[in-house]
């Protein structure tokens, strides 16, 4: 048979990503599924770079919002004090500070359902500012129209961060303000202005592994995986309701090896995507966070705070990186 003739046979299709696929990745013995991610991470990335980003909260709390996750909800009993938009100069001499200190990324959070029309103005000025510092810029501002996708997309928004949180089965359980299908709708909506998907979720909220396979099956069922995935392990805030259920049910934290797995998962559903580290490093080990790598994250959040949450910090994390040899440049 010529090679013409070969090359003109069908191919086998690829059988669709379904919920037993993922599980059984969770189900292999730990040092095997750490080993097959990291065959995968080599495949599509350097082992030893590393992404540092940055995290500012531009808007901090007054969230209509229920999450139960979250200290700036209204319906939180955090005490957290609502404030208004930051200047656009303030976000700017930020981003400049972050970027001396080493980052490569910068986002950008509101604590809104949704930001108003009024606002995109100054949002916007931010994006291009932050761009014009050499700065990957990203968002996470809510629930988006098209309208407003697209404004920030013509100007430069790199990233635009809309979490599932959860598996869809959990999800009301977590907050019931907005719906599953409102999320896909704005992460439809950040596509279509050409603005790259940052989604992932948090681990740790007292969900069971059949959640965290829901999870990353929706994440990696996309029609696009998102180019950038956070991870995060639920940091509890005293007076927001996962903060409070798990100070009276410890057990229903996640253990650092079912985190590293979780990671590990990730890292083989979608090869290509940035995995990060994000909330939850502060109270993990320099081990814990050497597997997560091992397996796969390669994107981090440096700084001593995340929105409202203590964060592992700068010098921390100069110290961990030196004694694993990693880099803290920007991935190609």
């Amino acid at each position: 048979m010529t090679d013409t003739l070969l090359h003109d046979r069908p191919r086998a299709a690829v059988p669709p990503l379904v919920r037993a696929d993922v599980a059984a990745l969770f189900d292999l013995p730990f040092t095997e599924l750490l080993f097959r991610a990291a065959t995968v991470h080599r495949q599509h990335h350097d082992p030893v770079q590393v992404e540092r980003a940055t995290l500012l909260s531009i808007k901090t709390g007054g969230c209509p919002e229920d999450c139960g996750y979250c200290s700036q909800s209204t319906q939180a009993e955090s005490g957290l004090a609502a404030s208004k938009l930051m200047d656009v100069d303030a976000v700017l001499a930020a981003a400049a500070a972050a970027k001396a200190a080493g980052s490569q990324r910068f986002c950008m959070g509101a604590a809104w359902r949704n930001p108003k029309d009024r606002d995109m103005d100054a949002l916007c000025a931010m994006v291009e500012g932050v761009n014009a510092l050499g700065l990957e810029s990203c968002m996470t501002l809510g629930m988006l129209t098209g309208a407003q996708a697209e404004r920030l997309g013509e100007a430069g928004l790199d990233y635009y961060n809309h979490n599932l949180d959860t598996s869809p089965e959990n999800y009301g359980n977590v907050i019931t303000t907005r719906t599953w299908d409102d999320r896909l709708d704005t992460l439809a909506a950040v596509r279509a202005a050409g603005v790259n998907v940052c989604c992932g979720g948090i681990v740790g909220m007292g969900e069971s592994r059949a959640d965290r396979v829901g999870f990353l099956h929706a994440l990696a069922t996309l029609p696009e995986a998102p180019e950038s995935v956070p991870i995060n392990a639920l940091v509890p805030v005293a007076g927001t309701v996962l903060g409070d259920m798990l100070k009276d049910v410890p057990s229903a934290r996640i253990d650092d090896i079912e985190f590293v797995r979780t990671v590990a998962v990730a890292r083989i559903l979608m090869p290509q995507s940035m995995v990060r580290l994000s909330a939850g490093r502060e109270s993990m080990s320099d081990s814990t966070q050497a597997l997560c790598f091992l397996a796969g994250a390669n994107s981090i959040f440096t700084g001593d705070k995340l929105l409202t949450t203590g964060n592992a910090g700068g010098d921390r994390d100069a110290a961990l990186f030196a004694k694993l040899g990693l880099n803290g440049a920007a991935n190609g």
